[in-house]
């Protein structure tokens, strides 16, 4: 079984299916275990539960510079 698969059902979404046994080091590339993530988690659940959410298209609309 390979480690990562991506699916590309129709031109909206995509399905990806990983190993969970490559997950961890997979998680540490892309920083999920820092402190700062985890912070950013956090801050975002407690926002949203309160109702402070807005639609997006493009994860760079998030960047406070734009």
């Amino acid at each position: 079984m390979p480690v990562l698969t991506i699916q590309k059902p129709n031109s909206k979404t995509i399905k990806v299916e990983i190993n969970l046994d490559q997950w961890e080091r997979l998680a540490d590339v892309f920083g999920f275990y820092q402190a700062g993530f985890i912070r950013d988690i956090k801050k975002s659940l407690k926002e949203s539960k309160s109702g402070k959410t807005r639609k997006i298209e493009f994860l760079r609309e998030l960047d406070a510079k734009n």
